[in-house]
């Protein structure tokens, strides 16, 4: 299936109704966030529809998907992996955390101070921002994102991360001047994978007496 407007709108609104499962199921409150990802990329994805409606351009929502894509999810992800992370994992994501703050911080800025502009490019969508040192952001960004995710001390995460790693590559190679939009597609795919997470007991609940 070609990427445009009805595939983002149908492909948005599973993974967000994926999304709302995934925080129905939560047991732990501080899972959450993480758990919430999916209705985040969905809602991500349901917006780019709106950006091909309007074919590209720097409208509201060319905008809107530039906040989610750019300061928002460096922060989100990794906050969201040191919530839900065991003891045991929470000191070494304090750099992905870390690194995700001054990543946000940079790209908030710049979303703030620049304007963002959309353009259709055959059957993906190409994004243009002009950033201050644009791969040492990008290395920042997959740190704080595939880099907590990797650390986090459960297997599901890690999984995750692997696949949302080897997606970042495979846009990188094939859609270079598109890799935001679709990478950002393929994570909205690959975050199905916390629907199986987010159904895990809370071990931190009171057990009932042996009988």
């Amino acid at each position: 299936m070609c990427w445009s407007a009805t595939a983002d709108l149908v492909a948005g609104t599973a993974v967000a109704a994926i999304g709302v499962a995934c925080v129905a199921r939560t047991r732990r409150p501080r899972d959450l966030p993480l758990a919430a990802l999916p209705v985040i990329l969905g809602a991500h994805q349901l917006i780019e529809s709106a950006v091909w409606r309007a074919d590209g351009g720097s409208g509201p929502a060319t905008v809107a998907w530039a906040v989610i894509a750019l300061p928002l999810l460096p922060l989100w992800v990794p906050l969201g992996v040191l919530c839900a992370a065991p003891a045991h994992a929470r000191r070494r994501l304090a750099v992905p955390v870390a690194v995700g703050m001054v990543t946000c911080a940079v790209l908030a800025y710049s979303l703030a101070a620049r304007p963002v502009a959309a353009q259709v490019r055959g059957h993906t969508l190409g994004y243009a921002l002009d950033l201050p040192y644009p791969r040492l952001l990008v290395a920042g960004y997959l740190l704080a994102t595939v880099g907590s995710l990797l650390l986090s001390g459960d297997r599901r995460l890690a999984w995750l991360g692997v696949l949302v790693a080897g997606g970042a590559a495979v846009c990188a190679a094939l859609w270079r001047l598109e890799f935001i939009s679709t990478w950002c597609a393929f994570a909205a795919v690959c975050s199905v994978v916390l629907l199986g997470w987010s159904g895990r007991p809370d071990s931190t609940a009171p057990q009932p007496p042996a009988r």
